[in-house]
């Protein structure tokens, strides 16, 4: 009987045991049931390229535009687009009928000033030299008359033959009629005073300057190029009509392009001259160029009605005939690159204010673990303290659950 009593009792002893122990290691088999799987990185050595992205416009760095100098319909064009052009060669003409006639009515009103000038210089008109030698002479054989006469009296009144009043009325005549010779050969010889002939002058003058618009007005009708190049552009046709300024050819040295990019303020900074510069465009996703800054931005001016932007001018290094005038791009400056540098995925990387942190694993575990940061781009970021190579750094997550220091971890194999 006691030793039946014996053996109960160390059965209830043994399945209290086993009660104790089940109580004791529940929470270490919870424990490794609720552990968080994770995605992991390790601190690997990358390359580190920091660039920045934008908009922009291409634009030659060598063009002309040709204007409409007046409204008016368009004559003819002498070119094609994609034709290349040389220095001088004619574009395209306006209708040039009137600035025709504005030449013709401008150099005969030159002319008739000109006339009236050389006219005024040498006394008047050939009509009226003819008729002033005509009085001229007219009046010196009056006075040869009246000598004549004046010296028959004064004998025959010597002789008792003529009285003195004859004598001096005949002497009255001849004065006059010297008087009136005297005159006319004034009127011949300064028939115009000065102050004629400057006012003459500047109406010549003002005739002359009517005629170089004129033919300036005409020259500009015909419109040529000055550089040599491509015609990118011809937004009229034959018989259009145009008003004053609006744009009809456009020609570029295609083998000269730049870029103006628009960079929003916080990335100003970061942009110098020189660095260098992926350009693509839409049209083309295939394609892609390179260039480098010309122009860093100087200032800030507002774009748009949101955005305040700095102005870049960035050359195309590798322009070819695909990558068109006017077109919007796409640039990507490289601002930086790091080479063989500690880096980790970019997702590993926490922020906290000024703070930078990541969740090292460490036996299973996350431990918080603050760092400093270098280069970043849009993929990794640069670890410059705070890990050492091959460290094991938590990326997120599998479930739902937040990482924090000292939570309990599943790798991910």
């Amino acid at each position: 009987m006691a030793q039946q009593v014996s053996a109960r009792g160390w059965g209830w002893i043994g399945a209290l045991a086993l009660v104790v122990s089940c109580i004791v290691a529940f929470p270490y088999i919870r424990g490794a049931r609720t552990r968080v799987e994770v995605r992991t990185a390790r601190v690997e050595r990358h390359e580190i390229v920091s660039s920045v992205s934008t908009n922009g416009k291409v634009e030659p760095a060598n063009d002309f535009q040709g204007y409409a100098p007046i409204a008016g319909a368009v004559g003819r064009i002498f070119v094609s687009l994609q034709q290349k052009v040389h220095a001088g060669q004619e574009l395209l003409k306006m209708d040039d009928s009137d600035a025709l006639k504005g030449v013709a009515a401008a150099q005969a009103n030159l002319a008739a000033a000109q006339a009236t000038l050389s006219a005024m210089q040498h006394g008047g008109t050939q009509d009226e030299l003819l008729s002033s030698r005509a009085d001229l002479q007219a009046a010196q054989s009056q006075v040869e008359k009246d000598e004549t006469t004046l010296a028959a009296l004064v004998r025959l009144q010597g002789q008792g033959a003529a009285s003195l009043n004859e004598v001096s009325a005949a002497r009255q005549r001849l004065a006059d009629d010297q008087a009136h010779l005297t005159q006319l050969q004034a009127r011949r010889t300064g028939r115009y005073g000065s102050e004629d002939l400057t006012t003459q002058q500047a109406q010549v003058t003002q005739a002359r300057a009517a005629l170089v618009s004129a033919q300036k007005y005409l020259a500009q009708i015909d419109i040529r190029t000055p550089i040599a190049g491509t015609v990118y552009a011809i937004p009229v046709s034959q018989y259009d009509f145009v008003q004053t300024g609006e744009n009809l050819v456009d020609v570029a040295d295609l083998t000269r392009l730049q870029v103006r990019a628009y960079f929003d303020e916080p990335e100003v900074g970061k942009l110098a001259n020189g660095q260098p510069v992926k350009i693509v465009w839409d049209a083309k996703p295939n394609m892609q160029w390179h260039g480098h800054i010309l122009e860093a931005p100087t200032t800030i001016v507002q774009y748009g009605s949101t955005r305040n932007v700095g102005v870049c001018l960035i050359t195309v290094d590798d322009p070819n005939s695909a990558l068109l005038p006017n077109t919007n791009v796409t640039v990507t400056v490289i601002t930086a690159v790091h080479p063989d540098v500690l880096s980790l995925p970019r997702e590993a990387l926490h922020t906290l204010g000024a703070s930078n942190f990541v969740y090292r694993i460490v036996d299973q575990k996350l431990v918080k673990t603050p760092v400093q940061v270098g280069a970043v781009n849009l993929t990794r970021v640069e670890i410059s303290g705070g890990l050492k190579e091959g460290d094991l750094v938590a990326l997120g997550a599998l479930s739902d659950s937040d990482l924090s220091d000292g939570l309990r971890v599943k790798v991910q194999p």
